[in-house]
């Protein structure tokens, strides 16, 4: 597997509703930071999340995150 593509080097931050998403894995989607079937073919898979109650949550944007989905700084080793 390959590296996955940096979408951008700081976190998408989103106010989100309850309920079910899938996020990026690859770094390929034009509906980021969501998925939207582009991995197919590069050995990526989405990351399912549930999101149980309203909240603001920042998702990672450069794809190296040990905490995937979410960010946890590591674009700023990058």
């Amino acid at each position: 597997m390959s590296n996955p593509t940096v979408a951008q080097r700081f976190p998408y931050v989103r106010d989100m509703a309850p309920g079910t998403y899938f996020w990026c894995a690859c770094g390929n989607s034009k509906d980021q930071p969501f998925c939207d079937g582009s991995h197919k073919g590069t050995g990526f898979s989405p990351v399912k999340v549930d999101i149980a109650a309203a909240r603001k949550v920042a998702f990672c944007g450069c794809r190296h995150t040990k905490g995937q989905p979410f960010c946890d700084g590591s674009h700023s080793r990058l």
